[in-house]
């Protein structure tokens, strides 16, 4: 898209694994054309305020080893706190990239301050809570976003468009992968009650995705393992419908020994035609049919990238239609939460309310 509109004044708060992620996909949609520009960030550590990004765990910017700056400070405002940043009146949207147990107060407070506002997930861990940020969209005027990378990640988004346009007929099945081993490089990941535990900061993942394509289920029926603080860092979960599909799964977990590989993979079934998605092999996405095996072409980008130009876009051309909303949210906080329920009840069936 031609850059011909103001730039929209981009803040992050929060410069640890996933603010490195959204400040690495903002400059990417700058240079891509998209307007927008990384005017201020904000967090604790001196260091990081000065772009020195390579203390911060996991693999979300390719350059951490190379120890190179991930923006330069001498054009980028640094803020201690995130109170400063919201205040700062030369901002238009700040990513709130902080811990799940501050995302709410942040947001409803910088929309109140008048910015728009993208939110790493979980956006919480109550559906309650969730509604705050929706009632303080609503109040203000401002887009509040959360940041549900799978609806943007390539391959993902081609298969939600094949279950809606039934290229390859109805969809029988969907199972849903994506394992890991605990995140380690911070302990605010091993404290379930903060995290939420594997269950609501990765099952979340294929849990909305799943209730995009197919809508909200009738009832889940859980199996899961709790890790040491009580939250549940391993899930299996049958999602059962009225009209749709007969097996629809997911399974997530994060109770892997270190070491092992990052896991994200689906398998749709349709009528005339499998897809089969895995993130560690090349080609990706494989659609089988009469008796072959074919690569689908993807575009090379992340969900990362997909959701912050989705909306740099909205925010620049002036649209409220978001391709993920608050309310979105809410309805996966609450089917997480009837999956925790499911678990903690000894895989019982629970219905959604």
């Amino acid at each position: 898209m031609a850059n011909e509109t103001k730039p929209v004044r981009v803040g992050v708060a929060g410069l640890g694994f996933m603010g490195a992620t959204h400040i690495a996909a903002y400059q990417a949609a700058a240079k891509a054309g998209f307007p927008c520009k990384l005017v201020a960030v904000a967090d604790r550590k001196a260091s990081r305020r000065r772009g020195e990004l390579w203390d911060v765990g996991g693999n979300a910017v390719s350059d951490v080893s190379a120890q190179q700056l991930a923006f330069d400070a001498s054009q980028v405002r640094g803020h201690e706190t995130a109170d400063a940043l919201i205040n700062d009146p030369d901002i238009d949207l700040i990513s709130i990239c902080t811990r799940t147990d501050t995302h709410v107060d942040l947001a409803v407070r910088a929309m109140q301050a008048g910015k728009h506002v993208l939110v790493e997930k979980p956006i919480a861990l109550k559906p309650q809570d969730v509604r705050k940020v929706i009632d303080a969209s609503t109040a203000t005027g401002k887009l509040a976003m959360p940041a549900m990378c799978m609806r943007f990640w390539p391959g993902w988004n081609w298969l939600k468009d094949r279950i809606a346009d039934g290229k390859y007929g109805k969809c029988h099945s969907a199972t849903f992968q994506r394992l890991a081993s605990q995140p380690n490089w911070s302990p605010f990941y091993s404290d379930g009650a903060r995290s939420g535990g594997a269950l609501f900061d990765l099952h979340i993942h294929d849990a909305d995705f799943v209730q995009w394509c197919f809508g909200k289920p009738a009832s889940v029926t859980s199996a899961g393992r709790a890790g040491s603080t009580g939250a549940i860092d391993h899930v299996t979960t049958l999602y059962h419908y009225e009209n749709g599909p007969a097996h629809v799964v997911a399974e997530g977990g994060w109770d892997h020994a270190q070491g092992f590989a990052f896991r994200m993979r689906y398998v749709a079934v349709f009528e005339h035609a499998t897809a089969d998605f895995d993130l560690t092999r090349s080609p990706q996405l494989l659609l089988c049919q009469n008796g072959e095996s074919k690569p689908v072409e993807l575009e090379n980008l992340s969900g990362y990238d997909g959701e912050i130009r989705h909306m740099v876009s909205a925010i620049a051309k002036g649209e409220k239609k978001l391709l993920a909303t608050m309310e979105d949210a809410e309805a996966v906080t609450q089917l997480l939460t009837a999956e925790q329920e499911s678990v903690r009840g000894g895989a019982r069936s629970v219905a959604l309310r």
